[in-house]
């Protein structure tokens, strides 16, 4: 995976950013190497649904084998530049299970806006865990919202982008 930003020479917004599963194979093993260097967490949970392959191939790659998974999501539909909501919407946070005094990997595929990750952050902590990381795949900075750079709110960024990210679990791969 490139970690330079991917541009266009056209006013319009650049078209989808297509990933192959040996980029994710390279970004799982720099997440891995960025988590690792920081210390191992004990669980590692994905946010669904695109969380959870980066998160189960994090979890192997670490040996970590206390992995969890919870639902927030703001967009609305699974189409490139598809709308978001205001607010992310949780379902079954009780899946989190006990998190009290754990070291926790809060893993996604794609930060946006950050607002997904920010939220889920927030959710686990309240948990009472020893620590909250978090880690993606991408960062898309033409919707991110924070007036910080990306690397003060997410703890490890496998890459940045400008574009919309299409990962090969979509099933959108034809260009």
């Amino acid at each position: 995976m490139d970690p330079s930003p991917t541009t266009s020479t056209h006013a319009e917004r650049p078209g989808p950013l297509y990933l192959t599963w040996d980029d994710l194979t390279t970004a799982t093993a720099t997440l891995a190497h960025q988590v690792a260097a920081a210390g191992m967490p004990q669980a590692v949970v994905g946010i669904v649904r695109g969380g959870l392959i980066p998160a189960a191939w994090l979890a192997h790659r670490l040996a970590i084998r206390d992995v969890r998974t919870v639902e927030v999501t703001r967009t609305t539909s699974d189409g490139i530049n598809a709308a978001k909501s205001t607010v992310p919407a949780v379902r079954n946070p009780a899946s989190l299970g006990d998190l009290t005094d754990l070291d926790v990997l809060l893993v996604d595929d794609i930060a946006g806006s950050g607002g997904t990750l920010t939220h889920t952050a927030r959710l686990i902590h309240d948990l009472g865990p020893a620590r909250v990381r978090t880690a993606v795949f991408a960062v898309n900075r033409a919707n991110w919202t924070q007036s910080s750079d990306p690397h003060r709110d997410i703890d490890y960024i496998a890459s940045l982008t400008d574009t919309w990210v299409v990962f090969p679990w979509e099933g959108q791969h034809e260009r």
